[in-house]
């Protein structure tokens, strides 16, 4: 079974230009990685869960802020490892460096025995789409241009 994700590229208009909200996943596996390693809060949608109620939660959970507003679909895409992810736009301001990620736990190291607590985020920033274009995983790069065409129509 293909593994099902949801999440939302939050974005703002500031000057007549989009910025986009992008994370960067916590954990030791994405510790050290910039470039090419920042995300758009997302998560796994449960059993009878629809996609834009997976993307809320998911959302929120990672950023531990309230969602308002409407969503507007950015469609689905595969990501390297596999997994579909649905994406959908909201156009809302928030402060990046007030966001309050929940955690997750697994085995650190591998093998020992241990288990670490990890936030499942460990950044939230607001880049220009020019710079998301190089900081974003490869594989969620089409969400930036769908975002863009989006906007781009609704003017």
């Amino acid at each position: 079974m293909i593994a099902r994700s949801a999440g939302i590229l939050l974005y703002r208009l500031k000057g007549g230009s989009a910025e986009v909200l992008l994370v960067h996943p916590g954990g030791p596996y994405w510790r050290g990685r910039d470039r090419g390693a920042w995300q758009i809060p997302k998560g796994e949608i449960a059993a009878g869960e629809n996609a834009e109620a997976a993307a809320v939660r998911e959302a929120q959970e990672e950023l531990g802020i309230s969602l308002q507003g409407t969503l507007v679909p950015l469609g689905q895409l595969r990501q390297a490892g596999g997994k579909i992810v649905e994406g959908f736009a909201l156009e809302q301001d928030l402060d990046a460096t007030a966001v309050v990620s929940n955690r997750f736990e697994i085995e650190w190291p591998p093998r020992s025995g241990r288990r670490q607590s990890f936030p499942e985020i460990d950044a939230a920033r607001w880049f220009s789409v020019a710079e998301a274009e190089t900081m974003i995983l490869p594989s969620q790069q089409p969400f930036l241009d769908r975002l863009t065409a989006h906007l781009t129509f609704r003017n």
